[in-house]
């Protein structure tokens, strides 16, 4: 027998769920765009830092905050797939085997973006900034 949940409860763990499945990913995508242009336009600019903050500051900021938004992605996505696995039922209820897989995929997309966003912050602060 399955139990209903109030709609706001369905709301916040599905959201929860698309985090998981996502999260990683808009993490990188912001990690992307920030570094490279923090990077290129203070360079361009011809300064050597960002608003009296240095250049390798504020590109490791944006790996940090990206990379801890990736990775509470993940350990969102390995508890949903760890719950969602122990109540998979043998013919029942879809959505829970729904939940699952988005759960799964979002494990491994997690952890290609987290992996993305660290070895670019790693090429990011190894590289001198600003190359003339």
């Amino acid at each position: 027998m399955t139990e209903r949940l109030s709609p706001r409860t369905a709301l916040s763990g599905g959201l929860l769920l698309w985090f998981a499945v996502l999260g990683g990913v808009l993490s990188w995508t912001v990690h992307s765009l920030a570094a490279w242009s923090i990077d290129e336009l203070t360079c361009e600019a011809g300064h050597d830092d960002l608003a009296g903050f240095p250049l390798t500051g504020a590109i490791a900021l944006t790996v940090l905050v990206p990379a801890a938004g990736a990775a509470a992605a993940l350990a969102l996505s390995v508890l949903a797939w760890r719950r969602t696995r122990a109540d998979l039922p043998a013919g029942g209820e879809r959505s829970v085997g729904r939940a699952h897989l988005l759960a799964f995929v979002g494990l491994w997309l997690n952890l290609l973006a987290l992996s993305m966003i660290i070895l670019g912050g790693v090429a990011a602060l190894v590289l001198p900034p600003c190359q003339r």
